[in-house]
């Protein structure tokens, strides 16, 4: 479970503006004027950022920030504060998710950031994260379904990546979201769905998460670019949007969770396919950014090979950020369509469990083997499964380096894999058993 919001983290209010803005939302404890020296980033030499006294932290910069959806050229100035976290040289600044030490040290403040105040002066880049894979397919009786609990439930409970298959069925449709097709399983449209998420975004300023999409999947046209900018800008969630400097970014290219907290730039929107970052710059081309290990993969073993892109040099892989899929599926007919990737239910205790043959803890072990370095994005089914509700947060907080309470997790009610196969009705799934598991 993320912490409750206890106690604030001091800002150093630079202006009006900033002061307005933020006394909106949240209650501003005094800072001492001893601890705080304002600092200006030069707009001709952004790379100039002076020491704010406090270890390791720039208290102001003034950047230049979109402020629209499309890639108009006007700019404006925006001031920002920093939250105190660790100095550059306690920082890992090697790319990797994890920062082995003998002793740790403490960040100097209390203020977490997606959950643990070590992260804030993190990059985006240096942090696993738990991925729900289809997030929104949350429905009783339909073997499509990916998860138990809804998004709000699942925020609240760690994850921090939204996945999620988008589909229009016509032309003029607004973009929904199915899984494969619209007559198998449709929970609503995109824009509603990510109205619940601005509104937690609301309730909780200091998590940063990601949204990635898939377009259109298993249909031969995508949806254009510039159809996501309507219900991204008609659910609110526009102004937490991420613009990146640049159309792909390496590992030590990404800005660190304070940075993007204090900006309010706190989500990154990726697509798998199709995007025009001309003319919608904050929709990510998602594999000019990180790439994938096997896609829907009904290996039980989870081979960490790159799949997605192609032919990528591993040069290049091994600097960008990568996504390790770990939800197992089996292969079903609904409605007449052949070839339904559906999760093993069965398994599911095992798939997600810290440890023992094909567990999401023993594949972020070999992908870190093989790549020097843990995945950016661990996507699981039902992430409150496993050998103890929650063990996927075990197993990324492993990997960060940090602790988790295992009495956090998961959603308004103890489930198990067996309630799952009854919530849904599709009790063949039970029968279903790999050899792999058994040895």
């Amino acid at each position: 479970m993320i912490p409750s919001i206890t106690s604030l983290l001091p800002w150093a209010l630079l202006s009006q503006c900033v002061s307005a803005q933020l006394s909106s939302s949240i209650s501003v404890p005094p800072v001492p004027s001893t601890a705080v020296t304002a600092a200006t980033r030069s707009s001709s030499n952004p790379s100039s950022i002076p020491s704010s006294g406090l270890p390791g932290i720039l208290l102001a910069s003034s950047v230049p920030v979109r402020q629209n959806a499309t890639a108009a050229s006007s700019t404006t100035m925006e001031d920002v504060t920093a939250i105190v976290g660790l100095s550059p040289s306690m920082a890992s600044t090697d790319g990797t998710a994890s920062t082995a030490t003998s002793a740790r040290p403490r960040p100097s403040n209390t203020r977490p950031c997606n959950g643990h105040a070590d992260f804030c002066q993190r990059k985006f880049s240096n942090i696993s994260m738990v991925v729900a894979h289809n997030s929104p397919f949350v429905k009783e009786h339909n073997a499509a379904s990916n998860q138990v609990y809804p998004v709000l439930n699942q925020l609240q409970d760690g994850i921090r990546g939204l996945q999620f298959e988008t589909q229009k069925p016509n032309a003029t449709s607004s973009i929904r979201l199915c899984h494969t097709s619209c007559d198998i399983l449709d929970v609503g449209t995109l824009e509603s769905y990510l109205a619940t998420v601005k509104g937690w975004l609301d309730s909780n300023p200091y998590e940063v998460i990601a949204i990635i999409m898939g377009n259109n999947n298993g249909n031969s046209t995508r949806i254009p670019a510039t159809d996501y900018i309507a219900p991204f800008q008609d659910s609110g969630i526009m102004k937490y949007l991420w613009t990146p400097p640049s159309s792909s970014l390496n590992l030590t290219d990404w800005p660190t969770l304070a940075e993007m907290i204090l900006r309010d730039k706190r989500v990154v929107v990726m697509l798998d396919y199709g995007t025009d970052q001309s003319q919608v710059p904050w929709l990510l081309s998602e594999f000019d950014y990180q790439w994938e290990t096997p896609f829907s993969p009904t290996d039980p073993a989870f081979p960490c090979t790159q799949q997605r892109p192609p032919n990528q040099a591993e040069d290049v892989s091994r600097d960008r950020m990568y996504m390790m899929n770990h939800n197992l599926n089996i292969e079903v007919s609904l409605l007449g369509i052949d070839g339904i990737l559906i999760p093993a239910y069965s398994l599911l205790d095992e798939v997600n469990a810290v440890s023992g043959n094909g567990s999401v803890g023993l594949n972020v072990q070999h992908c870190e083997q093989m790549w020097g370095r843990p995945p950016n994005w661990i996507l699981v089914d039902y992430y409150n499964f496993g050998n103890f509700n929650g063990s996927v947060f075990q197993v990324a907080a492993a990997a960060n380096n940090v602790t988790y309470n295992d009495n956090s997790c998961c959603g308004s009610e103890v489930v198990s894999a067996a309630s799952i196969l009854r919530r849904h009705s599709f009790l063949a799934a039970s029968c279903f058993a790999i050899l792999y598991f058994v040895l």
